[in-house]
């Protein structure tokens, strides 16, 4: 079990550091649980005998026991971003420079983040960012005429169109050169996976098997159930986990499932990607079962994810949302991106 501590409204905050800091929270120290410290809520790794500690000094309580691993996207991101760096540094020794562009319609505060946070990752690996911002009322033709621009650019290796748009997204979609979709999510692409072709493979689903393979959870022989039938998870990531790669066998439940507890007690693994806030929770979750929560709502004004907390106490593997999936759905978009400048340079994957 990795040393890590998150907190899901702090995420990694000062605070939660401080409380593990002070705690002496170590690798040695199996047991997680989530404290309380005013009106926020903790999550760190700590052993039974630090529990009086934790109230002594902080007022802090035990709410639940955790025997979950976490899936912990953060540092896997972290990790892929050095292999990445690897794999640009040859590129740019053969005169190829990776660069990724972004297109951006409107002022949405979450669209905002995303796109910014896609920028420091590529000035992070040493790829050239190009950022495209639009405003609001950008017609449907004003954002066309751009992604033919991006298509013809032989600086730009591969682009993404930020939704929501507020256009006809498919209508985007489809314009994008299928070269320089790194979203991996263009007609040509996903007809692409359903033929078992190389192309660039949609990051939500791709980040999702990747964590798993990272933390060595068993995809072989697999059950697997997926909650959500949606084009950027539900539906490729079925296809993606019944690849021979991967050889797990897909349960795919959605609105029309009458008994969604029956087929989640029965998954090795289980992927909720509905969108709507705790639709899995402990009783629904065979012991020992990876779970992975993609759904992001907001209840309240806070992110909320698919999975409830107490998930924790009777699962094998937890990703923690935010900080699970989501930052690995952005280590696929920089993978995608540099395998798209290897197979342009007619280079070999490094």
């Amino acid at each position: 079990m990795p040393e890590v501590w998150w907190s899901g409204v702090l995420q990694g905050g000062y605070e939660s550091a401080r409380v593990a800091a002070s705690l002496g929270v170590g690798l040695c120290d199996r047991m997680l649980c989530w404290i309380t410290l005013g009106e926020r809520v903790i999550r760190v790794q700590v052993g039974d005998c630090f529990q009086d500690k934790a109230r002594a000094e902080f007022g802090c309580e035990m709410m639940h026991a955790m025997t979950a691993g976490i899936l912990d996207g953060k540092s896997t991101l972290a990790t892929i971003k050095e292999e990445l760096k690897v794999r640009v540094a040859r590129l740019s020794e053969c005169g190829v420079v990776p660069g990724l562009a972004t297109v951006l319609v409107g002022e949405d505060p979450g669209s905002q983040i995303y796109v910014n946070a896609k920028h420091r990752d590529c000035e992070q690996i040493g790829v050239r960012g190009m950022r495209h911002d639009l405003p609001a009322d950008a017609s449907q033709a004003q954002v066309e005429e751009l992604i033919d621009q991006l298509n013809e650019d032989p600086k730009v290796t591969g682009f993404i169109v930020q939704q929501p748009t507020g256009l006809d997204e498919f209508a985007l979609l489809s314009r994008v050169d299928p070269a320089k979709d790194i979203d991996g999510l263009h007609p040509y692409n996903l007809g692409c996976l359903v033929m078992n072709r190389p192309a660039p493979l949609p990051c939500t689903p791709l980040g999702c098997v990747e964590l798993l393979r990272r933390f060595n959870v068993p995809l072989a022989g697999a059950n697997v159930v997926v909650v959500g039938r949606g084009l950027t998870v539900g539906r490729p990531i079925g296809m993606l986990l019944t690849r021979r790669s991967e050889n797990a066998t897909v349960t795919m439940c959605h609105t029309g499932t009458k008994d969604l507890a029956a087929h989640t007690r029965e998954a090795d693994i289980v992927i909720a990607a509905a969108g709507v806030p705790g639709i899995v929770t402990k009783e629904m979750v065979k012991p020992g079962a990876a779970v992975l929560d993609v759904g992001v709502s907001r209840v309240n004004g806070k992110i909320a994810g698919d999975v409830a907390l107490d998930v924790a106490e009777i699962a094998g593997w937890v990703s923690p949302n935010p900080g699970g999936v989501g930052p690995m759905t952005r280590a696929m978009l920089l993978s995608n991106l540099v395998e798209a400048a290897e197979r342009q340079a007619g280079l070999a994957e490094v």
